[in-house]
């Protein structure tokens, strides 16, 4: 009922009543109608298979006429031979017991020789008695469907393809590691001497330490006989890793060796080091040096002491341990790194070790070893001191063992490599009833 004032637009109501008819001729579209022009296939069969029914979408791809369908084929003849297969194994067997299936993937062929894949469900009709009277079967296009799974299953064996390249490449680059490794290690090795001399009354021991596998390292040590009494040894540190440290490492020993040979005071040595190094780096603008402990030691068989006469170049000091039980530096203070000036000032030093006594050379990749939870402290000089007096009166080799742990309790704070040389005079057997 219009309110008191108010008359209904003409126009707004035809407007209305058009609308109402677009929407119901939408709606009378007939079973037939809706039947032949779905978006899938239906087909209904008897219950041995004869299609007895099918609309027109099906038809269409299957590029089919009715009359040669309806009546005269059955559902499986619309199927590919592995569609046939399935059907007979899985489909047909499934349906009778459970009276319907869905999602079946099966392809149809068409009459091109083309195959289309479809997606099928079916359903058993049965009458008022309940006995089965036909099949209803729905086929939905799976193109689009199967074309994303293709796209899928070659995304998937592209990267699976990707993934073997990968761990292949992984494999050959830990082969090539490996064999680089290898490669470095006997070259490392090739730097230093096989084995130490013996040295009469001398009981000798050395490590090396490679804090990373992959790059040679550049410190070095050695131990060779002079002359009939005396011996050479030294131990030192080249700045910088790799291919250029190992060739100032190699001319190094060689060079120190031949000195020794010609003059074997220490500081001559030394000096004619700096000289070879300054001459043949710093005039092609790459100088390379190196900081070197070099000593001369001569044991005395007569009171089975063993003289020590060394010099320094711009390297820790050596520790001597005593017998009993002090260890204290043997000071060599000012000296300059060998090789980085023409004239390197270079600083000298004596002591005698007597039984038990050892001198412990060592480069710095021991003391600045990174410590603590944090890894944000340095081990320190004072340190290594503390613990080479706790192995007093041990031989060399014991010495050497027990920094070998050290380091290793280091684990990941050893950052450079570390060289270790020790030198010490056996301490006397102690009495036995025997030799009494």
């Amino acid at each position: 009922m219009c309110r008191t004032g108010h008359h209904p637009d003409p126009h707004e109501a035809d407007d209305e009543n058009a609308s109402s008819a677009a929407f119901a001729a939408l709606l009378e579209d007939s079973a037939e109608e809706l039947y032949e022009g779905a978006p899938c296939g239906y087909l209904s069969t008897l219950m041995d298979g004869t299609i007895a029914r099918i609309n027109a979408r099906l038809l269409d791809w299957l590029g089919l006429e009715r009359d040669a369908v309806v009546g005269r084929m059955r559902f499986t003849d619309l199927l590919t031979v592995g569609g046939k297969l399935y059907h007979e194994t899985h489909f047909a067997p499934l349906l009778r017991m459970q009276g319907e299936i869905s999602g079946i993937a099966l392809e149809i062929k068409q009459t091109d020789g083309g195959r289309m894949p479809v997606l099928v469900s079916a359903v058993v009709k049965h009458g008022t008695t309940g006995e089965p009277l036909l099949i209803r079967i729905t086929t939905f296009d799976a193109r689009d469907r199967r074309a994303y799974e293709q796209e899928l299953l070659r995304g998937r064996k592209a990267a699976e393809e990707a993934r073997k390249q990968a761990e292949e490449a992984r494999r050959q680059a830990e082969a090539d590691r490996a064999r680089l490794q290898d490669a470095l290690a006997v070259l490392q090795q090739s730097l230093l001497p096989d084995i130490l001399p013996p040295v009469p009354g001398v009981d000798t021991a050395a490590y090396y330490h490679t804090a990373h596998p992959d790059r040679l390292g550049g410190d070095f040590y050695d131990v060779f006989p002079i002359d009939g009494k005396r011996f050479g040894f030294f131990l030192g540190d080249v700045c910088g890793k790799g291919p250029q440290a190992a060739a100032v490492t190699s001319l190094t020993r060689y060079t120190l060796r031949a000195a020794a040979l010609h003059d074997p005071d220490p500081v001559s040595a030394l000096t004619t080091l700096n000289k070879v190094l300054h001459e043949r780096y710093a005039a092609g603008g790459d100088p390379r040096f190196c900081t070197a402990v070099f000593g001369i030691l001569e044991p005395d068989p007569a009171t089975g002491h063993v003289s020590i006469r060394i010099a320094s170049g711009g390297h820790p000091p050596v520790i001597i341990v005593r017998a009993d039980g002090e260890a204290d530096f043997l000071p060599t203070p000012g000296g300059l790194l060998v090789g980085i000036l023409p004239s390197a000032h270079l600083t000298a030093a004596t002591t005698v070790l007597g039984p038990g006594d050892t001198l412990l050379l060592y480069t710095d990749g021991l003391t600045e070893a990174r410590t603590g939870e944090d890894r944000g402290s340095l081990y320190g000089d004072e340190a290594l001191l503390a613990f080479a007096a706790d192995q007093a009166g041990k031989p060399a080799s014991a010495l050497v063992h027990a920094l070998t742990g050290l380091l290793s309790s280091f684990g990941d704070g050893v950052d450079d490599d570390t060289a270790l040389l020790a030198l010490g005079v056996p301490a006397p057997a102690p009495l036995t009833k025997s030799n009494r």
